[in-house]
């Protein structure tokens, strides 16, 4: 099973390095894609490198991508590449998306008519891009997970293996 985990600069650590380690715990292979393989800062000083580009990133067929909020989702959606791959990746699979990358989604195309949360200074942009917003601290739409912030990422991990089993994928804990 193949994931991907966004990466931006100025990325919430928290954000990140919490599902990295829950999904490779859970079996995935885990990618670190960023729009370029380099190293990215995050907004308290942590670097990480990216382990996969963008573009390079197409060419899989990932289960889930995970995106990370922080000021990194206003990077990430400004690149075509990632954009793609958060669409290709909505058709078959999941996308998560915690405090700010839900803007990440509304720049993918793929929030309109849909249930979603996010943290509360892009209300505005999820409900302008026809999103339905709901005032909950996490939420599933289909094959979108919605989340506020880090203290929602539990519950989106619930939702993530509650999708993943409607999809006949079994994980062993």
């Amino acid at each position: 099973m193949l994931a991907a985990v966004l990466i931006e600069d100025l990325f919430d650590e928290r954000e990140l390095i919490y599902p990295f380690y829950r999904l490779k715990e859970l079996g995935f292979t885990v990618d670190i894609v960023g729009p370029e393989l380099k190293e990215y800062k995050g907004k308290n000083g942590f670097s990480l490198k990216a382990t996969k580009d963008a573009k390079s990133a197409l060419r899989e067929d990932y289960v889930l991508v995970w995106i990370p909020g922080g000021y990194a989702p206003d990077r990430l959606r400004r690149n075509k590449d990632i954009l793609e791959l958060v669409r290709k990746t909505s058709e078959k699979g999941i996308v998560a998306a915690v405090c700010h990358a839900p803007w990440v989604l509304i720049s993918a195309g793929i929030v309109k008519g849909r249930r979603v949360t996010g943290f509360s200074s892009i209300v505005d942009d999820l409900r302008n891009a026809g999103a339905y917003v709901v005032n909950e601290s996490f939420v599933r739409d289909g094959n979108i997970i919605t989340g506020t912030d880090p203290d929602a990422m539990p519950g989106m991990m619930k939702l993530v293996l509650e999708s993943l089993r409607e999809k006949g994928i079994t994980i062993d804990l």
